[in-house]
């Protein structure tokens, strides 16, 4: 994302010393730095904090770049204290009931802060144990396990609470809080974090670590200069980050509302011209009937319940007038599948494949790995499969010359000379209002919901033309998915 990388150059700049001028009366970082050590040692004298191994000295090799005079390179742990969280007793658990006792997560810390949507608490009984523990609203947690390195505020309401074990917490005075925060966010620490962390078994950033991230410190003034030039950008870097994950949102929905409006205008009758030598298509529906007649007097389709007629209500757009509205089971030899027991089937690619629910579908094709020697429900090759158990609307064509299907399953053969693939076409834009109507704890929907479905039927040569039209749109469609450019 631009905005991240922006936001990245001008903390870089700004830790460079090339975002803010230096002024002779902002004295010397150095000047700053005996008065953090200064304080140190009075707290050690006091009891209040232990005293430390000196850290090692910063080598030439180490410093990445120049910085101003009056500014100076020092170890983070020389400005400031780090201390660890603590995690509960083992065979413990957090409480959502408030004990008073706050306990913030490493899922708690987003954004550079604490979020307090899911607070949980330490209960009372092992509260004593880990009291010790806590983080102050004056302090900047960092993160040491998990996602290594975010850096935040603690917010007043937490002021207090008690800290995870998967971060640390940096106690400091005489330095400027967001400054540091700043400093902390930078690709210079961030870079340096990624080479303390251990890469062996679990990533973890070790507290010795983190005290020896060099930093290049700023008299206090600029530092104060500093923080309020970047929350000058910042606030126009947010904008554009906003912008950006709108277009990127946009980018990744755009090819599938093509795809829906492509549907959407093949059906309407948009996408192709109307030809007066195509003809009509109730001419169509007459020899569709004639055979579906035949077919039933032959024994080879079972003779269903005639379709209710349609109303006017229930048409939901206009058509050209060579088209009409049929019910899909008009046209259609819907067969439901029968589940087997499983000794009845095997996966020793023994017998004919049987194809059980959704597992079998990924991406338009059929994936076999069962196979049966007692067929019941048979589906022949180039049937239209469709799920209509679990997960509902997966469909592909059956390239093998014969399966068995489960319950979860139908298959879908054309009557007479209709096009198979534009029954195929209108319900992938009708698959919706399937998923819409199948609503149970295992959505599921049955033969009527399919066979009533009103489709617009147009005469056949238009049938074939609305297909290789549609194939050519979503070739296009998916070359621009295969080269979505990505904003970096």
């Amino acid at each position: 994302m631009i905005a991240e990388q922006l936001k990245k150059s001008i903390l870089q700049a700004a830790i460079q010393g090339k975002l803010t001028q230096q002024l002779p009366e902002d004295g010397d970082a150095r000047d700053l730095l005996k008065e953090i050590q200064k304080e140190k040692a009075r707290l050690i004298k006091e009891g209040k904090i232990k005293k430390e191994k000196p850290l090692p000295e910063i080598t030439e090799d180490e410093i990445p770049f120049e910085i101003p005079e009056n500014w100076c390179w020092v170890r983070l742990g020389e400005i400031v204290e780090v201390k660890g969280g603590k995690r509960i007793p083992v065979g413990s658990k957090l409480t959502k009931k408030d004990t008073g006792h706050k306990y913030i997560r490493v899922a708690d810390m987003h954004n550079d802060t604490v979020l307090s949507h899911d607070v949980h608490y330490v209960p009372e009984n092992i509260y004593p144990s880990i009291k010790n523990y806590t983080i102050s609203s004056n302090d900047i947690y960092i993160t040491v396990a998990g996602s290594i390195g975010r850096v935040g505020k603690i917010p007043d309401e937490f002021d207090g609470a008690n800290l995870t074990e998967n971060a640390d917490k940096l106690v400091f005075n005489h330095v400027d809080i967001n400054w540091l925060m700043f400093a902390l966010q930078s690709p210079l620490i961030q870079s340096q974090i990624s080479d303390a962390t251990t890469k062996v078994g679990q990533p973890k950033l070790a507290i010795k670590k983190i005290e020896t991230l060099i930093v290049p410190l700023q008299p206090h003034d600029e530092q104060i200069r500093v923080v309020e030039r970047i929350n000058n950008f910042i606030f126009e870097i947010e904008s554009l980050k906003n912008d950006e994950t709108k277009l990127e949102e946009l980018q990744k929905s755009f090819p599938k509302k093509m795809k829906d409006a492509i549907l959407q205008y093949a059906i309407q009758g948009k996408l192709t011209q109307q030809l007066p030598g195509d003809g009509d298509a109730r001419d169509l529906l007459k020899e569709i009937k004639k055979e579906k007649a035949r077919l039933i007097k032959e024994g080879k389709i079972k003779k269903e319940k005639p379709l209710p007629e349609i109303t006017e209500d229930e048409i939901p757009f206009e058509i050209p007038e060579n088209w009409c509205w049929v019910r899909l089971g008009e046209i259609i030899v819907l067969k439901s599948g029968q589940d087997m027991i499983p000794n009845n089937y095997n996966s020793i690619n023994k017998g004919i494949p049987y194809i059980t629910g959704a597992s079998n579908f990924s991406d338009g094709t059929i994936i076999i790995d069962r196979w049966t020697e007692v067929p019941r429900s048979i589906a022949e090759k180039d049937d239209l499969l469709i799920t209509c158990k679990g997960t509902v609307g997966e469909m592909a064509f059956l390239s093998e010359t014969k399966a068995h299907i489960a319950r979860q399953v139908m298959a879908i053969k054309g009557i007479s000379s209709i096009k198979i693939e534009y029954i195929h076409l209108f319900l992938r834009w009708y698959v919706s209002e399937l998923k819409s109507m199948a609503k149970s704890m295992i959505p599921g929907i049955s033969r009527e919901m399919i066979i009533n479905a009103l489709i617009p039927m147009p005469p056949i040569n238009e049938q074939k033309r609305i297909v290789e039209k549609l194939e050519e749109f979503l070739s296009e469609i998916r070359n621009l998915e295969n080269n979505d450019i990505k904003l970096k």
